[in-house]
């Protein structure tokens, strides 16, 4: 009986390990591939695809990446992000594509059992391909386009031995464009359905294959003979709802389009659970098409809600869609979503749109996004630790500029967890695509109107975007181009077609600085200036109510300038009069925007290193003087506004808050100042000290606290408050102005602006330093040395607490960067994330900063401060 027993356990155990076991593999081929000019190879496809063909004199490939991103591996180009290296590599325009069409290969280990199918699939190709496998060609026609996601059915291909090749012939753009210095270039490269910034931008020299190659991600996938493609999630969440506490129920919509192989129809159930439900929808499949199936609509109980950044969570689920047959699974697909609703709205009083999420409105803080890296080195590692960046700059939102691309999935996986709503721009941009007259470009308005050449083409790929990112809950807007809309037949086939029957829940905006999105009341373009501006500007002149570009400057400190600037070019830049070009070559090379005038108040700076650090200043005032002028007339003058820009996608000398090496300079922690959800500031204009509330919640009995310090770091106390503000808004509690004035005549003032709770714990600390009567920092100038007291330790596997103390009788310790170097090399080790930086302290007034650094357990770490009048010093961590 035992034995029966047993056998009859473990044949039912097999049986319900074959009901539940899918049949699916995937994989990503990424290694061990080499290339090879088309010049120097005498082979065709069919021969280099088999595996008898000898690929020992081929250069090793990086896949994904481009064919100067292998060159540049192989040593066989310097790095074209540092000096003027960019000069001596060689421009497709003047060699010809062929210079830069290459052969890929790449040997695998595949096969198929009885009932299963392989397949491949690129995700990106730059820009046309001839594809073969085992000396056969795989694409009978040549698969073209930047962004379009093909797959291949290869199981008819693959060796019985289970040996294989596959073989690329890559070719770059059709037109490679003329690279003459205008916003991409004479604008020709728009022809293409790819990235227009490869021939040059005003913050980028030009990409000189125009990155050619197989540039995202090839995957190997096995299934039955069901493939379960492109699933799609809606989410609908009625009402108004808040973060915490129970929820009423919310809708879940799912889809997939079922892709039968067979030459028979195939009859099966498709399936998901969900909180230990199970939801399911019969189909039958009719032989060798692709059929989209709804499952029922789902009713989530008291669902986890995901919000912006500084609302709320970004809770999220996970399903696995299934197609079933007597049992066995043909294929399944993973799908992560989170639960919110989009909605927009027309503000009628300040004649703009605003987004809320979940029924509430949400004030829109946000950056202008390029890539990731210009030669498409793209990481999830990379993208996670950019978009941490903008969570820790209390940011909600990033734009991905037109002229560039449809960021990957990993982007808005970074997105989705960190919590900031994304606009997506399509492919076409103002300057390539015809809005204004401008003499760099080869052709007319009229005839730029109609890129690029293959509407067919831009549609097709269009849809296959929006199929890959349209389950992101992080994605918010869709928007049809950058400063100019597509041409009508495309922009109708988005707006009334595309975008309807594949999403139909997010807003699309016809194009980036459109009336639709902001009252152009200004005239021009609807969004700038780009440099500095007085930072009274920002506070008293108003501007689009939903600005989609506006910005300042962003150049590193002295490391990071050192990281690409050749010892040559480590000078102060010198501005050529009447020109936006500075003496030195490199510095006008790396689009360096001029700080003007805005130094001296501080002392002519002496050499690079004091330039810099004086940037430093400029850039922190610059940028929390912008995102607390916006904040201060939330919903009366504006809705939003976003950044120009945030991030550089090469080693350029503008509009950044870290460098490309992802170092932090002082441009992120103004902003993150500047756009703390509970916010104190003040208004150098007017003298008032306002509240601004970031939240659904309203904070009744805050103190608010002002202080006064002069150079020698005497306190004066000018109010102490108790207060409150309502849910998302702003508010006016006094003005200062007399008293301010007369403090800061002589030589300057610092001023800290405090928000406290009930406990007396600090919530909302602002400090400012003021100019004397004549606009010169006459004080800081003169300020005595204040050594700080510091002491760390490691506090987790990754994290360092900072102590740091200003003794009681030292004066203001002003602007100290916080630094983690390896003590090896006494370099900054990145990405490295500061709870703070570029901080003050008042005399006897103690911090603590944690510094987070993934790979603490293998450096030897210390940290580096120095600050405007504190000695440099370095310490070790216990």
């Amino acid at each position: 009986m035992k034995k029966i027993n047993l056998s009859f356990i473990l044949i039912a155990t097999l049986l319900f390990i074959n009901q539940f076991t899918t049949a699916q593999t995937k994989y990503e081929l990424n290694t061990d591939w080499y290339c090879n000019p088309i010049k120097k190879t005498t082979a065709d496809g069919f021969e280099i695809s088999k595996t008898s063909y000898s690929l020992k004199k081929w250069m090793p490939a990086t896949v994904p990446g481009t064919v100067l991103t292998t060159l540049l591996n192989n040593k066989e180009v310097p790095d074209p992000f540092y000096g003027m290296n960019n000069e001596k590599i060689k421009d497709i325009y003047e060699t010809g594509r062929e210079y830069y069409t290459y052969w890929f290969s790449k040997d695998f280990t595949e096969t198929a059992k009885k009932d299963e199918q392989v397949w491949l699939t690129f995700r990106g190709i730059n820009y046309s391909v001839d594809i073969f496998i085992n000396g056969a060609k795989v694409n009978k026609e040549r698969y073209k386009g930047m962004y379009l996601r093909k797959t291949f059915n290869i199981t008819k291909f693959l060796n019985a031995n289970s040996k294989n090749r596959l073989a690329v012939l890559v070719h770059p753009v059709d037109e490679v464009g003329n690279p003459n210095g205008g916003q991409g270039g004479d604008g020709t490269i728009a022809k293409n359905v790819s990235s227009q910034y490869v021939a040059g931008w005003d913050w980028i020299q030009p990409i000189r294959d125009r990155n050619t190659g197989i540039w995202d991600k090839v995957f190997i996938e096995k299934t039955g003979a069901i493939n379960v493609k492109n699933p799609h999630i809606i989410t609908l969440v009625d009402g108004v709802r808040l973060p915490e506490g129970p929820q009423q129920p919310a809708t879940l919509k799912v889809s997939a389009e079922l892709e039968n192989s067979a030459a028979t129809d195939v009859s099966g159930t498709i399936q998901y659970t969900l909180d230990g439900t199970l939801v399911t929808q019969k189909a039958t499949l009719k032989a060798l098409t692709t059929t989209e199936v709804s499952l029922p609509d789902f009713i989530m109980k008291n669902p986890k809600l995901w919000w912006p950044n500084g609302y709320g969570k970004q809770d999220s689920y996970a399903i696995d869609i299934k197609f079933i047959v007597d049992g066995k699974i043909l294929d399944s697909e993973p799908v992560h979503f989170g639960v919110r609703e989009i909605q927009t709205t027309w503000n009628t009083h300040t004649q703009s749109r605003q987004i809320a999420v979940n029924g509430q409105k949400i004030f829109i803080k946000g950056g202008n996004w390029i890539m990731s890296d210009a030669m498409l080195r793209l990481s999830k590692e990379r993208y996670d630790t950019e978009i941490r960046f903008h969570r820790d700059m209390n940011l909600n939102l990033l734009r991905i500029w037109g002229g560039s691309l449809t960021e990957r999935p990993e982007f808005y996986e970074a997105c989705d967890k960190y919590g900031l709503l994304v606009i997506q721009d399509f492919w076409v941009s103002g300057d390539c695509n015809g809005r204004w007259v401008d003499p760099m470009k080869k052709e007319d308005q009229w005839t730029r109107r109609n890129y690029p050449d293959d509407h067919q083409l831009f549609t097709e790929s269009a849809e296959d975007m929006v199929k890959m990112i349209r389950n992101y809950p992080s994605l918010a807007i869709w928007c049809g181009g950058n400063e100019i809309t597509p041409s009508a037949d495309i922009l109708h086939s988005l707006k009334d077609e595309i975008l309807p029957k594949l999403d139909g829940t997010r807003w699309f905006i016809d194009y980036s600085n459109s009336d639709e999105m902001s009252f152009n009341f200004k005239g021009g373009n609807g969004d700038g200036p780009y440099g500095i501006q007085d930072i009274a500007t920002f506070w008293e002149e108003r501007t689009w109510p939903f600005n989609s570009e506006i910005g300042s400057v962003g150049t590193g400190d002295a490391v990071s300038l050192k990281r690409f600037l050749p010892k040559k070019n480590q000078v102060i830049p010198q501005e050529m009069k009447g020109t936006e070009k500075v003496e030195d070559e490199a510095w006008t090379y790396h689009k360096y925007i001029a700080y003007g005038n805005t130094l001296k108040p501080y002392g002519t700076p002496t050499d690079m290193d004091d330039f810099a650090t004086k940037a430093q200043l400029v850039n922190y005032d610059q940028y929390r003087g912008l995102m607390e002028g916006f904040s201060a007339h939330m919903w009366d003058w504006y809705t939003g506004t976003i950044i120009w820009k945030t991030q550089n996608p090469w080693t350029a000398l503008r509009g950044q808050m870290y460098d490309y090496y992802l170092d932090p300079n002082a441009c992120l922690y103004g902003t993150r100042k500047g756009s703390e959800p509970l916010h104190a500031m003040y208004n150098p204009v007017k003298g008032d000290i306002m509240i601004v509330n970031n939240t659904f919640v309203p904070q009744h009995d805050v103190m608010l606290r002002i202080t006064s310090y002069d150079m020698k770091g005497n306190s004066q106390l000018l109010t102490q408050v108790f207060t409150y503000t309502e849910p998302s808004s702003t508010r006016l509690i006094l003005s200062l102005k007399d008293k301010i004035a007369a403090l800061t005549a002589k030589e300057g003032l610092f001023l800290s602006v405090q928000l406290l709770n009930l406990k007396q714990e600090i919530i909302s600390d602002n400090f400012y330093w003021l100019a004397d009567e004549k606009g010169n920092y006459s004080g800081l100038q003169n300020i005595a040395s204040a050594p700080l007291q510091a002491s760390a330790k490691k506090i987790s596997t990754n994290t360092i607490a900072l102590t740091v103390k200003n003794n009681e009788k030292n004066t203001i310790s002003f602007f100290n960067r916080i630094s983690l170097l390896d003590a090896k090399t006494s370099e900054r080790v990145l990405p490295t994330f500061y709870s703070d930086n570029y901080i003050s302290l008042v005399p006897g007034e103690e911090k603590i900063i944690e510094l987070e650094y993934e790979n603490l357990n293998n450096i030897d770490a210390e940290i580096e401060i120095s600050g405007w009048n504190t000695p440099i010093q370095t310490l070790k961590i216990k």
